[in-house]
């Protein structure tokens, strides 16, 4: 981010000093113009066979003296623009790493079954993408085996989400229909929020549709009332304003604009169906490139200390991370604990242990900082019997 900032304001100066230029050389210009144009009406005004004044010809001679100085300072503006901008291709250089080879691991992808679930993977990215021409291909061609059950809710859908850029709620309809047992259980209001937004779309038509709106709402809105009564009340407080028009009425901030409302179901039964497939919203090919490009900055910030201070062989590229880098709320899938002594995630042979103060260290810090029945909290001054701390299960 600090890099991104540095460069951002040298552009920012290069695109100053080129509207400064631009504005200047604008206005000579048009100076330049006004003046020759005006010499050109003086000398078409003359008679036939007039012959230049003194004075005209000097005139003449000073209008290109200028024309050539200012088309010469122009020349001289512009070269300097091109140094400034040259200036950022340095500043991107200098403030961001083009070698990434010292983040990666040599031959990690050589194993054929590592190579199989990178293709698999890339083979899933393309079926939730819509782009089964592509994942068949891949398919045909590197040999991986997907079975037809893991492609089949991706591609259906995938279908539903192009029924809603369309604008056609009858196939989501149908599936929040099917799944509704399930989407109760998740406390999802999808099905809901589908009937509100046909409901509203029938009221934008008019007073000629009112009383389908009314007939729709008593269909359908009775199930919702227990959970969305409040929702509901508003929804029918729309219908006194349907002879006016609902834009022009209190209620016309739920009308406009209108691609929000379909945006918010979008985003809603993606996010309902990847929780039902039990599947992340994003694919695994861009949660991996997404974690990569926020741990790499840090990554080769670590090693260009480790070589600085000449302890690069600390990091052999081993399956372990040097540092503990947050990847934030969103990339947390699982419970987990890292030891704050030895930095080592917990495992079954290793477990965290709570200690009597109640700070939790993993097993083996325990025994390490043993000496005999006793030991002494590496976070507070208290000393207890290691036989007293007790395994935590996340």
């Amino acid at each position: 981010m600090e890099a991104c900032l540095i460069v951002e304001k040298d552009v920012d100066k290069v695109l100053t000093k080129f509207n400064s230029i631009n504005q200047h050389s604008r206005r000579v210009i048009v100076q330049l113009i006004d003046q020759v144009n005006s010499l050109k009406q003086e000398l078409d005004s003359a008679p036939e066979g007039h012959t230049l004044t003194t004075l005209q010809q000097d005139l003449i001679k000073q209008s290109m003296a200028k024309v050539k100085d200012t088309v010469s300072r122009l020349a001289i503006e512009h070269r300097d623009l091109h140094s400034s901008v040259s200036k950022v291709g340095k500043s991107i250089d200098r403030n961001f790493t083009q070698d990434f080879t010292a983040c990666s691991k040599e031959n990690v992808f050589n194993d054929s079954e590592k190579l199989d679930l990178i293709n698999k993977i890339i083979c899933k990215h393309y079926y939730r993408q819509g782009m089964h021409c592509v994942a068949d291909t891949l398919i045909k061609e590197s040999e991986v085996k997907v079975e037809g059950c893991e492609k089949e809710p991706f591609t259906e859908l995938h279908y539903i989400c192009d029924s809603i850029k369309n604008r056609d709620l009858d196939p989501l309809l149908a599936w929040a229909t099917a799944h509704r047992e399930s989407l109760e259980f998740h406390n999802s209001s999808l099905e809901f929020m589908i009937h509100r937004l046909k409901y509203m779309l029938l009221l934008k038509k008019g007073a000629s549709h009112q009383s389908e709106a009314i007939a729709y709402a008593r269909s359908y809105f009775g199930q919702f009332v227990k959970k969305h009564e409040k929702d509901i009340q508003t929804l029918m407080g729309m219908l006194l304003y349907i002879p006016n028009g609902v834009n022009r009425s209190p209620y016309s901030a739920f009308f406009e604009p209108d691609n929000d409302m379909w945006m918010e179901l979008y985003e809603m039964f993606i996010k309902d169906a990847c929780q039902l497939l039990g599947v992340c919203v994003n694919s695994p090919l861009i949660v991996c490139i997404n974690a990569g490009c926020h741990a790499i900055p840090a990554l080769l910030n670590i090693k260009q200390v480790m070589i600085q201070r000449q302890v690069s062989q600390i990091w052999k590229g081993t399956e372990e991370l040097p540092i503990e880098i947050d990847l934030g709320a969103e990339n947390r899938y699982h419970s987990m604990f890292a030891c704050p002594i030895l930095r080592q995630q917990s495992t079954k042979d290793n477990p965290p242990m709570k200690l009597v103060c109640g700070h939790v260290i993993s097993k083996d810090a325990l025994q390490k900082l043993c000496n005999g029945n006793k030991m002494k909290c590496p976070y507070c001054p208290m000393e207890q019997s290691p036989q007293l701390a007790q395994q935590v299960h996340f």
